[in-house]
């Protein structure tokens, strides 16, 4: 019975579609989230001296600090934007989802 579950469920155009944005959502998410993390790494191994100067005359916190700060901000923001969509947009195509093959 489950086989067949499976098989309607896969079938279906809703599902397909509900994977695809899914897929698009989660690879854009995390290439943006790679490209700035990687950017930060080629910035410590290339320009550390710029990263080390200090954000204002006789300050001790270096531009480097509220850059890492902000990668993590930008990290915590892009999983809200997920869970956004997640909560909204794809569970209401899951349940139409199942409303369609009666589950």
């Amino acid at each position: 019975m489950n086989d067949h579950i499976y098989q309607r469920i896969g079938h279906n155009k809703r599902f397909k579609y509900l994977v695809h944005k899914r897929d698009v959502l989660a690879w854009t998410l995390s290439f943006i989230t790679l490209a700035l993390y990687v950017g930060f790494i080629l910035l410590i191994a290339f320009e550390p001296e710029w990263l080390g100067t200090p954000i204002a005359e006789g300050s001790s916190i270096t531009r480097g600090i509220p850059i890492g700060m902000g990668l993590i901000f930008i990290s915590f923001l892009l999983t809200g934007i997920y869970v956004y969509k997640a909560n909204r947009e794809f569970d209401e195509l899951t349940a139409q989802v199942m409303n369609e093959v009666h589950l």
